[in-house]
């Protein structure tokens, strides 16, 4: 095995993150400047975010674009060496009923990037899949990059089918030649993180804390012998940037790109149950978590009442009035009919020699300081209009004379 250095392929490149304002894409860039990157360009449709004065501070170019227009794709990625295509949209609440959103950003934003690619003559691209191509509710257990798909036609989660098909367009892209580089071929790979948490993350604590300050987080779901995997921000980071490594063809010693083509599983490696990673989290905050379940049927029945209701009320899904749904189908699946646990592969070990960076307790405290800032953040409805928002339209559905 050839030992790289952590500069390797990045000292002098010209990289582009997409949704390099979020959470993750920030703490990428940041790993980037700080590797010696000679350019690094966030490539987002948000104007700003909170972490937009950190990355101008540290010399990223924060491009306001959308990756469903190839005009925008093709001008960020000029000059380029490599693409991390972080961006996606549908993963919880509401955003996971505006299929054709999902459609645009997930699938023709993809092939936007490849064909960009091709053009600009960009040599690699890391896409940042999820472990929900595999997952449609089955029980998974020691899993590994063996798996095949979920049925598309079988799989009600969105994202989850927009994401298996754009993870199989750049499997599929692997190899392409470049237009402006005779001879030269694009590299792509892809990896499947497990749940991700961390300062400043923006769905998966957030959301919980949204239904606790509402006073509507009464149940919890599934039992504790449920496990999911999760993966720590800077985990995470660093599983790119090896695999973007990966995807370098001309390092003395090494045969070819070993992580052409290929795809991973990424995790921090410590399955646990949901609520009670999320226990000490919630707890630090002020809150308490349930000490009821909610059982499987009452679940999955009053998921989909809410995304019957929620699908009625399609218009106005963008409406700061209208509250976050509690839980919708897909997300029950994720919380009570699976154990997703994937082991670290041999070809993981030894093609991206991956290292889990943080411990999951220091990732945990770290998160947890973030977090009490949200408290505060939310700009949500207020706790009693938020209640009568969900559940009286609920019961007007169940109950309409």
């Amino acid at each position: 095995m050839v030992l790289l250095s952590e500069h390797e392929g990045i000292e002098g490149q010209v990289f582009v993150v997409t949704d390099g304002l979020s959470s993750l894409g920030a703490a990428l860039c940041l790993e980037l400047v700080e590797r010696g990157a000679q350019e690094v360009r966030s490539l987002d449709h948000r104007p700003t975010s909170p972490l937009h004065q950190v990355l101008l501070a540290k010399g990223v170019i924060c491009i306001k674009g959308n990756i469903n227009e190839k005009n925008q794709t093709d001008k960020a990625l000029r000059g380029a060496n490599c693409v991390f295509h972080l961006a996606f949209y549908g993963i919880a609440g509401k955003e996971m009923l505006q299929t054709r959103q999902i459609d645009e950003i997930n699938l023709i934003g993809t092939c936007n990037l490849l064909d960009s690619c091709v053009k600009c003559g960009v040599e690699r691209l890391v896409f940042t899949s999820s472990y929900n191509v595999v997952f449609g509710g089955q029980r998974i257990v020691n899993g590994d990059e063996n798996i095949g798909y979920f049925p598309i036609e079988k799989n009600f989660d969105s994202l989850g089918r927009c994401k298996a098909l754009a993870e199989q367009l750049v499997l599929k892209s692997n190899g392409r030649p470049l237009k402006s580089k005779g001879g030269r071929k694009l590299h792509t790979c892809a990896i499947r993180p497990a749940a991700i948490y961390g300062p400043d993350e923006e769905y998966h604590v957030p959301r919980l804390l949204n239904l606790a300050q509402k006073g509507i987080f009464l149940y919890v779901l599934g039992g504790p012998e449920v496990k999911t995997d999760w993966v720590y921000i800077d985990n995470l980071v660093q599983a790119q940037l090896l695999a973007s490594m990966g995807l370098i063809d001309d390092i003395p010693g090494r045969q070819g790109a070993p992580a052409s083509g290929q795809v991973y599983f990424i995790s921090d490696g410590a399955p646990v149950n949901t609520f009670k990673f999320m226990q000490p989290l919630i707890e630090g905050l002020g809150y308490q978590l349930p000490k009821h379940q909610l059982s499987v049927k009452s679940a999955m029945r009053l998921a989909w009442i809410f995304w019957g209701l929620y699908g009625l009320m399609y218009p106005w899904l963008n409406k700061g009035w209208l509250p976050q749904p509690p839980f919708l189908p897909a997300e029950v699946q994720k919380l009570i009919y699976s154990s997703q646990v994937y082991t670290e592969t041999k070809r993981e070990r030894e093609r991206t020699a991956r290292v889990c960076t943080e411990t999951k307790d220091d990732a945990a405290q770290e998160t947890n300081q973030s977090d009490k800032r949200l408290t505060c953040k939310f700009g949500c409805p207020s706790s009693k209009r938020s209640m009568i928002c969900s559940y009286g339209l609920v019961s007007h559905i169940i109950f309409p004379y």
